[in-house]
């Protein structure tokens, strides 16, 4: 037999020894986490990465499957949706609206509409303490279906599908800040 023909055979075995050992730490990381996607301008980036077991802390970036709706049908059709949003309101936190202001725990952190981009009336999400294992949601999009309106409401355990973590901007922001950015001289 060959040299070559030898080498090619005993890194074929030596893969097929190593390739099961390898197979499971990398199927129960992928149980525990996921790439995703995110088409919606309401966020800042594009691609995030789910951790299903993170801790979550006010600021944290969750991803979560809101209430059925008709409302979210009307904007995202039927089936269900995901979500990411940032956590505002933490549980025993008092969420209060005050004409079309929302404050938790005293500081105001988003306003309210009135009807949604395509006119459907929006209901004030709840008010008072947040409850246990649920959270208070929302981006800094003025337009954004969060906490704020009742077809979402507090976001809770059941519900949440991991805490995720921003890979990539979109381009426009990227272009953006590069514009501000002072010229050398």
């Amino acid at each position: 037999m060959s040299l070559t023909r030898t080498i090619r055979r005993s890194l074929l075995l030596s893969g097929l020894v190593l390739l099961p050992l390898a197979w499971a730490p990398l199927d129960a990381f992928s149980k525990d986490h996921a790439f995703l996607i995110n088409a919606s301008p309401s966020l800042p980036n594009w691609a995030f990465w789910l951790d299903k077991h993170a801790p979550i802390e006010r600021g944290s970036l969750i991803f979560f499957e809101p209430p059925q709706s008709e409302l979210l049908e009307r904007h995202f059709g039927k089936g269900p949706q995901m979500f990411g949003k940032r956590v505002l309101g933490m549980p025993g936190d008092v969420v209060r609206h005050e004409g079309d202001a929302v404050f938790i725990n005293g500081k105001q952190v988003a306003s309210l509409l009135e009807v949604t981009r395509l006119g459907v009336p929006l209901t004030r999400g709840p008010e008072g303490a947040i409850p246990e294992g649920c959270y208070y949601t929302g981006t800094d999009h003025p337009r954004g279906l969060d906490s704020r309106y009742g077809a979402i409401g507090y976001v809770c355990r059941g519900q949440i599908l991991g805490s995720g973590r921003a890979r990539m901007t979109r381009q426009a922001s990227s272009c953006r800040s590069r514009a501000t950015r002072p010229r050398r001289s």
